[in-house]
């Protein structure tokens, strides 16, 4: 057995997210398994610019009667149908056992149309349009994170029906919520702890000059060799790269590297440009990989609400310890109509995956810069790879 040499790219194993405190097993010999499961339709293309039963297009009526602005960039609006609802909300309910507690929550849901064109996804936005959306996301989160009783703003989009949106017009929410849901709190209680390491590091350093875990982890991946590591792309101020730690088969974080920044209302205009280029760019990628509307949940994790203080300089700041970062999520697996599912092993012991990170990193690095819709005859090529299932990756 000790002669054995390891190979993280051959022989199981299993690799800690330190956001989280979780593992994740990786299979890499299970690469080759056949696939007679569950198949997806394929994602519709050929969508029109404008669909008069939309509930989102510009102009219609929303099903809860509401009449749509005609607009012309971006649109914000309440959710009709709300998962949390404003305060003032009722007292929480004497527990009828120790173990069985309640707590109520109040807050407010937004929904942000991205576009008037029905047809579009940020894959397909101009880098103008996303800058836009960018700032969208700023002032709702400011405005939503100034609230009485709001602890957090939850900013994320679903796209893809396979991922549980009602509705293909590009568009994100925003959940704002009177407590720090479970996901966030458990990173921001990581950061916390390593913050307070003294472990020697030349990344950039965080509020107070303590460390950072993120800025830590991502000084190393920048560094590693492209061949050998994690990195999908960069540009001067952001980078792309799928975690030692992902769960998801094409799972990418998206981060800000050069220095510590702590929310979206602390970037520069220079940062929010290189924003929506690496944004434009990672979503290019991942419709390129199976030429086909790429599905994900994306979320924006960062400071659990903007700061209200101004007049403390943003280094010394203790609540500015999160590290703006963006997960996504995308559950194809083979090909683009076969997905992954976190089912029996995952759900009753922890989350395991078979292409590892480095090699789902290297696939992307291999798509086009260019979208597969805006190379010359590409319905073609298009149709024959929504339909077809390759066995051979996972």
């Amino acid at each position: 057995m000790a002669d054995i040499q390891f190979d993280p790219s051959t022989h199981p194993h299993r690799r800690l997210n330190p956001l989280t405190g979780e593992h994740v097993l990786v299979s890499p010999h299970r690469t080759k398994r056949p696939w007679l499961g569950q198949t997806e339709p394929p994602q519709q293309s050929n969508l029109p610019q404008y669909d008069p039963k939309c509930y989102l297009c510009p102009g219609n009526t929303r099903a809860g009667g509401q009449q749509n602005d005609k607009y012309e960039h971006t649109m914000i609006f309440e959710n009709d149908y709300a998962a949390v609802l404003p305060p003032p909300g009722p007292a929480a309910p004497p527990a009828p056992h120790p173990l069985l507690t309640t707590e109520p929550v109040q807050g407010g849901c937004d929904v942000i149309c991205f576009h008037p064109r029905h047809d579009l996804t940020l894959a397909r936005l101009p880098r103008g349009d996303i800058e836009r959306i960018i700032e969208e996301w700023i002032t709702i989160y400011k405005r939503r994170g100034a609230q009485e009783g709001i602890e957090y703003v939850q900013i994320f989009e679903n796209k893809g029906a396979m991922m549980g949106c009602s509705n293909p017009h590009p568009h994100g929410q925003v959940w704002s919520l009177s407590t720090v849901p479970t996901l966030p709190a458990t990173e921001l209680s990581h950061l916390k702890k390593y913050s307070l390491s003294t472990a020697p590091s030349d990344a950039p350093r965080g509020p107070l000059n303590r460390a950072c875990l993120l800025c830590d982890y991502i000084n190393f991946e920048a560094n590693v060799p492209q061949e050998e590591g994690r990195v999908v792309l960069r540009n001067e101020h952001w980078i792309a790269l799928v975690p030692w730690w992902a769960i998801w088969p094409f799972e990418v974080m998206l981060l800000p590297y050069k220095r510590h920044i702590s929310s979206i209302v602390h970037l520069t205009p220079e940062e929010k440009t290189a924003f929506a280029d690496i944004l434009s760019q990672v979503t290019i990628r991942y419709d390129n990989l199976f030429s086909c509307s790429f599905a994900y949940s994306m979320g924006i994790h960062q400071r659990p609400t903007p700061p209200q203080n101004d007049a403390v300089p943003e280094d010394q700041d203790e609540e500015n310890l999160a590290h703006l970062h963006l997960h996504f999520a995308p559950p194809l697996l083979r090909s683009a109509s076969v997905r992954k599912f976190l089912v029996g092993f995952e759900l009753m012991a922890e989350p395991q995956r078979d292409l590892t990170p480095e090699q789902a990193a290297q696939r992307l690095r291999g798509t086009s810069a260019v979208h597969y819709l805006e190379v010359p005859d590409s319905a073609d090529s298009t149709s024959a790879a929504t339909q077809g299932v390759d066995a051979t990756n996972n």
